[in-house]
């Protein structure tokens, strides 16, 4: 359940990790992001027409996001490699409703050239933590298509289990869970 009456707390601007620093997605990220959208692989992972360019998947996605914002329903953060002082990908906590029950999600995507480097770990751990330690929900879940194997290892590493499968967005998906006090246990050990 979700507990937060002021979701304008849910973004995680100004907040960092060892290497990333999130912030607010600007305009002027689009064109980075562009490069997200043209990876064919992953975009079938996500609930957009095989019909839609990759400028036509990158503008809706912007749209959501700031309609996201706008409306206080939580929402992606630019993750920024402090190194490189680049923008590498998106992650935040995200208001959905799966199945007619509200769920705080944590959603991750990274540009192509830095999966594998234990970003979104590290990006998806800070908005667990954050969550939980702002006590905006008792649970917090990620949802992912069946065939995106490498998001699923994320959000095992990020503690969580897999809770059921179900259909979002007209789209099968697994969605995992993490309980708060399976959180605070793991702090604990």
């Amino acid at each position: 359940m979700i507990k937060i009456t002021d979701r304008t707390k849910l973004w995680l601007f100004g907040e960092e990790t060892d290497r990333l620093l999130f912030r607010k997605l600007e305009k002027n990220d689009f064109d980075t992001w562009l490069r997200f959208c043209e990876d064919r692989e992953i975009m079938r992972f996500f609930a957009f027409s095989e019909a839609d360019s990759p400028l036509e998947i990158c503008q809706k996605w912007f749209e959501k996001v700031f309609w996201r914002y706008e409306h206080q329903m939580g929402g992606m953060n630019a993750l920024i490699d402090k190194n490189s002082n680049t923008f590498i990908g998106q992650c935040g906590l995200l208001v959905q409703t799966v199945d007619n029950r509200e769920e705080l999600e944590i959603g991750y995507s990274l540009t192509p050239e830095v999966r594998g480097f234990g970003y979104a770990v590290e990006a998806a751990k800070k908005c667990r933590d954050f969550a939980f330690q702002n006590d905006f929900s008792d649970s917090l879940i990620s949802i992912i298509h069946p065939d995106n194997i490498a998001s699923q290892q994320v959000a095992l590493k990020n503690g969580m289990q897999l809770w059921k499968q179900t259909d979002f967005n007209g789209m099968p998906v697994h969605v995992y869970r993490i309980l708060k006090e399976e959180w605070l246990h793991s702090c604990e050990s």
